[in-house]
């Protein structure tokens, strides 16, 4: 199976998952509003998101799947499944610890991270009551993410991309069918947030069982895979923390914001995150197995080109992602969550932050393309030391432009240094011999970029004629969103086969077998 079938693969159940994220996310801003339940229930959210990126998807991931990768790959499937075992179990009760002791410290927690909260004092309780109900998702998510990385590594996608739709199902069942049945709909969101997490690490226990690992429980010991997986954890996991930093710091400086703001900030990055997950991610974690197998059978010409492969496909996707979110995010915000106690003004803003993290898109998605790049290769080092220049300017950006654009002015921050982080690591990987500047990507980037303003202009056209649409009922609503988004899409695809920037014959070699 080629990088970008993988990849497609990955990115459909995604595409599945974010759907259902955002009827949960119709559903949670009309039960929420945007004001002060909301953004205690952001914040409780998020904190548990926080760790799991920093223990599951960073620091773990980006050092258990090469070694795993590696162990099977010339160790067969015996010590591979010992491996991951043994990782298992430390990680287990590694996080039983973690989450016992922020359990007991949830208020110094929220004290730290959403500081501004301290002056409402009914508003700082109830962020921590929902907090302590959403924390025992780190634990099951994590060790969730080391049963996907044992999938991934064996070529098998579809089950760890389809795993976040659970998450999704029992958000939306709770605000379906119990939302009344606590003191707030936050609460019981709170609380399915752990149970989803539970059910996620039944559905992938069973699939490695399935696929013929079946991962017994052991008492941990320090064995010396497991001290190798921790030495090169060490630097991603503060790398890492440094990326997440970044989010944390933004977290804080929001809560010191007018109420609503930490709102608009989750809504519109909900959005935004549409393209960076369903592309982004996917081309991130199908990229790690396959690089690391290349390099560990010393093919440098296959790790190159499937980078440029992955290169050439976040940007045909996210190029036009980000034109289409800068020029008409009002109508997709009004349409999607203007409705119930998300009123018109909470709309405005939310787009206006959204156009704002939209200018970064493509950066997200070529992070995830080039980290890749370092981590297969054991490189957790180079990463962190990019992601402490990226997290300074982030933080002097965000207290400079928040002066003049308040929460919109958090996202510009974001923006501005996802695009840094990516150039240098693109220039590290050049300077290394790990990558070359393809003159053929150059041309399609050229090519793309002009594909995708000829098809803004045409959706800013469109949107002025469909406008009454927008403005009308439900019904009428959808079906104007339906055609600017058919007319966005068709003005591209038109204008990359007129440009001859992709060939029908390109499309299908890139996602053949061979």
């Amino acid at each position: 199976m080629s990088v970008l079938k993988a990849a497609a693969i990955f990115g459909s159940f995604t595409m599945i998952s974010r759907i259902l994220g955002f009827i949960r996310d119709i559903l949670m801003a009309a039960a929420l509003g945007a004001g002060v339940v909301s953004d205690c229930f952001v914040v409780a959210f998020k904190l548990p998101n926080f760790f799991r990126r920093l223990f599951a998807e960073g620091a773990f991931s980006a050092s258990f799947v090469p070694i795993f990768s590696v162990t099977l790959e010339k160790g067969g499937k015996k010590k591979a499944l010992l491996f991951a075992e043994e990782a298992f179990a430390c990680l287990a009760i590694t996080l039983l610890v973690f989450v016992g002791i922020f359990e007991l410290f949830t208020p110094a927690l929220i004290f730290v991270l959403a500081n501004g909260f301290t002056n409402d004092p009914e508003k700082f309780d109830l962020a921590v009551t929902l907090t302590r109900y959403t924390f025992p998702f780190i634990l099951f998510v994590s060790l969730v993410s080391l049963l996907a990385g044992v999938l991934n590594s064996l070529g098998k996608f579809a089950e760890t991309a389809a795993a976040p739709i659970i998450l999704n199902l029992c958000l939306i069942s709770a605000l379906l069918y119990f939302a009344n049945f606590m003191d707030t709909p936050a609460h019981t969101l709170a609380i399915a947030v752990s149970i989803a997490g539970f059910i996620q690490l039944l559905f992938l226990y069973r699939a490695c069982h399935k696929a013929g690992y079946r991962i017994k429980i052991k008492l941990p010991r320090l064995t010396p895979r497991v001290k190798k997986l921790l030495l090169i954890m060490g630097p991603a996991a503060l790398g890492a923390g440094v990326i997440q930093l970044n989010l944390l710091i933004d977290m804080i400086i929001a809560s010191h914001l007018p109420d609503a703001s930490m709102s608009y900030l989750y809504y519109a990055d909900r959005l935004n995150q549409l393209p960076v997950g369903v592309i982004g991610v996917a081309l991130g974690t199908v990229l790690l197995p396959y690089l690391s197998r290349s390099i560990a059978n010393g093919d440098e010409a296959q790790v190159i080109k499937s980078q440029n492969q992955a290169i050439e496909m976040g940007l045909f996707f996210t190029i036009p992602a980000a034109v289409a979110f800068i020029v008409v995010p009002n109508d997709l915000i009004h349409v999607l969550l203007e409705r119930s106690n998300f009123s018109a003004e909470a709309a405005f803003e939310t787009s206006m932050t959204l156009a704002a993290y939209a200018a970064g898109i493509p950066a997200y998605v070529l992070a995830k393309v080039f980290v890749p790049g370092y981590f297969a290769r054991g490189d957790t080092k180079t990463p962190l030391k990019f992601a402490v220049v990226a997290l300074f300017v982030n933080v002097t950006l965000n207290l400079i432009l928040m002066q003049y654009f308040a929460h919109v002015g958090l996202a510009m921050a974001t923006a501005i240094s996802a695009w840094i982080n990516v150039f240098m690591l693109a220039g590290g990987l050049i300077l290394k011999g790990h990558y070359q500047v393809e003159k053929a990507i150059i041309i399609r980037l050229s090519k793309y970029i002009l594909c995708s303003i000829i098809m803004g202009a045409v959706v800013w056209y469109v949107q002025k004629q469909v406008h009454f649409l927008i403005e009308g009922g439900m019904a009428e609503q959808i079906f104007g969103l339906l055609i600017l988004v058919v007319s966005g899409i068709g003005a591209y695809l038109v204008a990359i086969f007129i440009t001859g920037t992709v060939k029908k014959d390109e499309i299908r070699a890139l996602f053949s077998k061979r």
